[in-house]
C-alpha cells in the first residue's frame, strides 16, 4: 500500500458529519492528542454536547461547531470559510458526511436513492471544493475522504445506489489527488469495512463488524499517516477487497 510520509503536525481538523458514529468518535480521538476541532453536523445540540466533553477531557484543545446541512451546497462554503476564520486556518479537512439508506433500483423509490447520490456524492463534491479552495490559498492542507468497502463493486439490492455513490467519492478523490501530485496539499481515500455506527445499526448483524472505537482508531491511525488509500481496518478488509474486485459478480451478489 503507498503511504506518505509527513512530519507535519495537522493541527486545526475540520470534520463533517461529527454529531455522531464515525465522525464524533474521530473527533474524541483527535481531540484526546491535542488537535483543535472544527465540527459540523445538522444536529447542532449533539455538537454542543460533544464540544462540552472535549473541552472538558482536554482544556487546552479548540472546539468551534456550526451547523450545517451538507445538502446545501453554498452554505457548506461559507461554514468552511468560517470555520477557517475561526481557527485561523484549516490544516485537514474530513469529508466524513454521508447515509446509506437505499432501495432496489426500479421498485418506486428513486427518491431514497436521488437523496444517497446527492448526499454521498454530489455534497461531498461541495466539501471537497471548498476544502481544497482554502488549501489552494495556504498552499498547504490535508484532504480526507470516507468512502466504503462497497466501492469495490457494484452491489445489489438496498446497497446499489449508496455504492455506485462512495464509488463515485473514491474517484473524486482520486482526480483531485492526480491534480495536486506534485502540491503540499495531500489527499487520503478512506474505505471503511463493517464498523459499529448509527448508519450501521439497522444492518445486518455480521461477526465482521468492529466497535466504533476500534475502527476509528484505525481511520485515524490511516489519516495521520497520510496514506494515499486505506482499507479500515486492514484485516480482514485488505483482503476481503481483493477478493471483491476479483470474484465473479453472482458470489459478489451473494455476499451484498
Amino acid at each position: 500500500m503507498t503511504t506518505r510520509t509527513t512530519r507535519t503536525t495537522r493541527q486545526k481538523i475540520l470534520i463533517t458529519g461529527a454529531s455522531a458514529g464515525l465522525g464524533e468518535q474521530m473527533a474524541r480521538d483527535f481531540a484526546a492528542v491535542g488537535r483543535d476541532l472544527a465540527l459540523c453536523a445538522r444536529r447542532t445540540d449533539r455538537l454542543e454536547r460533544l464540544r462540552e466533553e472535549l473541552v472538558a477531557a482536554h482544556p487546552r484543545v479548540t472546539v468551534s461547531v456550526r451547523a450545517l446541512d451538507v445538502n446545501d451546497h453554498d452554505h457548506v462554503f461559507e461554514v468552511f470559510r468560517a470555520f477557517r476564520a475561526d481557527l485561523g486556518r484549516l490544516d485537514r479537512v474530513i469529508v466524513n458526511a454521508g447515509l446509506g439508506k437505499g432501495q432496489p433500483v426500479g421498485t418506486g423509490r428513486f427518491d431514497a436513492n436521488l437523496h444517497t447520490a446527492r448526499t454521498n456524492f454530489t455534497a461531498a463534491l461541495a466539501q471537497c471544493e471548498a476544502a481544497v479552495e482554502i488549501f489552494r490559498e495556504q498552499n498547504a492542507g490535508h484532504l480526507v475522504v470516507v468512502s466504503s468497502m462497497s466501492a469495490m463493486r457494484g452491489m445489489p439490492r438496498n446497497l446499489t445506489a449508496y455504492a455506485a455513490s462512495k464509488a463515485g467519492v473514491a474517484a473524486l478523490a482520486e482526480g483531485i489527488r492526480a491534480e495536486l501530485l506534485r502540491t503540499p496539499i495531500s489527499v487520503t481515500t478512506l474505505f471503511p469495512g463493517y464498523i459499529a455506527s448509527e448508519m450501521s445499526a439497522r444492518a445486518a448483524r455480521t461477526p465482521l463488524m468492529v466497535s466504533t472505537a476500534k475502527g476509528v482508531r484505525a481511520m485515524v491511525r490511516a489519516i495521520e499517516a497520510e496514506r494515499v488509500q486505506a482499507k479500515v481496518p486492514a484485516w480482514p478488509w485488505v483482503p476481503l477487497g481483493f477478493a471483491l474486485r476479483h470474484l465473479p459478480l453472482r458470489l459478489v451478489t451473494r455476499a451484498g
